[in-house]
C-alpha cells in the first residue's frame, strides 16, 4: 500500500513539476510586455545580397544588425547589441541548443575579468524576467570546439540594443528574440562577420 502510494505520488509530482515549469515559462512570456525601442530598431524585411542560403543567421557588427535570411535575396533585419571591444568573435557557428528562459552562469573568463561584477553569480541565475539572457537563447557551437559560450539571446534592457555592451553575445529585445527563436531550427548556420578594417 505504501509503495503504491509512493509511486503514485512520485508520478503525480513528476507531472506537476513539468506543468509547473511550463506554466512558469508561459507566465514569464505573458509578462514580457512591449519593448520601447526607436522605430529604426524594429525588425523589417530588407534586400540582402550577401552569400548564403535562406534560413541562416548573419550578424554584421558594423551595422549592429542580425539578418535572418529569406529566399530571393531577402532577409529580416534585427538591430542587436554586440560584444564589447576585444570580446566580439567573428567566425562560422551553428545552433546546437535552444532554450526558453535560460539559466545564466558567468563564464570563468567573465569572473576573472570582472570579479566584483560576476563572482556573486558563479552559482548561476535561474531563468526569469531578471536573467541577463532574457526570454530565449540560441547556443552557438563550432565543430571540434563544441560550446563557444557565445549566445544570441534576449535582454530586459532595450537601451543596450545598437551598442557594444556584451561579453561577446548578440542580444535582441525579448519580444524580438521570441519571434526569431520560433523560426530558427537546430543546426542553423550562424555567421558572425568581422569588423571592417
Amino acid at each position: 500500500m505504501k509503495r503504491r502510494y509512493f509511486l503514485t505520488s512520485a508520478v503525480a509530482l513528476s507531472v506537476c513539476g513539468k506543468t509547473a515549469f511550463a506554466h512558469s515559462d508561459a507566465e514569464h512570456d505573458r509578462r514580457i510586455g512591449p519593448s520601447v525601442v526607436p522605430p529604426e530598431h524594429l525588425p523589417r524585411e530588407v534586400e540582402y545580397s550577401e552569400a548564403g542560403k535562406p534560413g541562416e543567421i548573419h550578424v554584421d557588427p558594423n551595422q549592429f544588425a542580425l539578418f535572418w535570411t529569406l529566399p530571393n535575396h531577402r532577409a529580416v533585419r534585427y538591430t542587436v547589441g554586440i560584444g564589447r571591444e576585444g570580446l566580439y568573435e567573428s567566425g562560422e557557428f551553428y545552433v546546437a541548443r535552444k532554450q526558453k528562459w535560460p539559466r545564466w552562469t558567468p563564464t570563468p573568463a567573465m569572473i576573472s575579468r570582472e570579479p566584483g561584477r560576476y563572482l556573486r553569480f558563479a552559482g548561476g541565475v535561474p531563468g526569469g524576467l531578471k536573467n541577463p539572457l532574457g526570454a530565449r537563447a540560441l547556443y552557438l557551437f563550432q565543430p571540434g570546439r563544441g560550446d563557444t559560450y557565445l549566445r544570441i539571446h534576449g535582454t530586459t534592457d532595450p537601451k543596450t540594443i545598437g551598442r557594444r555592451v556584451s561579453n561577446g553575445c548578440a542580444r535582441l529585445t525579448n519580444n524580438q528574440i521570441v519571434e526569431l527563436y520560433e523560426q530558427v531550427p537546430l543546426q542553423t548556420r550562424v555567421v558572425l562577420k568581422p569588423f571592417a578594417t
